[in-house]
């Protein structure tokens, strides 16, 4: 049976979507961490410098970007994108998801648990907005990751065995999907 309970971690986390420069510097800083942090574990996805302000700033105008802080006016904890639509890697579809990326904690701030409540969070912004699917994807090299992901309730459907993604780059993915109450 699938574990797919919250961790609720001790210190209140705070929800707010990304909108300031200095947001994107953080928005930066906070995926080149989670890059290192996945090297130094050998998992090969994301590497330090491979996403600019630039690429942030594109994601505010067409998508949404959350970050995630310890209460209102702490540190950061950690960040995702929502997206309304995901060709690159579910083809053409009907409006029926929120599409759930890059999806990152920070290891020194965010307690024990926290990847999980974002992803709870996201869902119900998908949820709130209408939809009734959350989507993603992982490498589909990376089962550790998978594995989390269908520990939360998420059911493999399918892979792309060509997803062009960033940096002109080509890759498998595996692609998950959860329903979520819509309200």
């Amino acid at each position: 049976m699938k574990n797919t309970s919250s961790y609720a971690p001790s210190a209140p986390l705070s929800f707010r979507r990304a909108a300031s420069d200095d947001d994107l510097t953080e928005l930066v800083r906070l995926r080149d961490a989670a890059a290192r942090w996945q090297i130094e574990r050998g998992i090969e996805q994301w590497q330090p410098g491979e996403l600019d302000e630039g690429h942030f700033r594109r994601r505010l105008r067409e998508g949404e970007v959350w970050l995630a802080t310890l209460g209102p006016d702490g540190p950061s904890a950690g960040a995702w994108e929502l997206w309304w639509d995901d060709e690159p890697a579910w083809g053409a579809q009907p409006p029926v998801a929120g599409y759930v990326h890059r999806l990152m904690t920070d290891r020194r701030t965010a307690p024990p648990g926290a990847g999980r409540v974002l992803l709870a969070e996201a869902e119900r912004r998908i949820a709130a907005y209408g939809r009734e699917l959350c989507r993603l994807d992982c490498l589909t090299s990376n089962d550790r990751l998978r594995r989390h992901y269908e520990e939360a309730g998420y059911t493999v459907v399918g892979e792309q065995a060509g997803k062009n993604g960033d940096g002109g780059r080509t890759y498998g993915v595996t692609l998950l999907e959860k329903r979520v109450r819509v309200a």
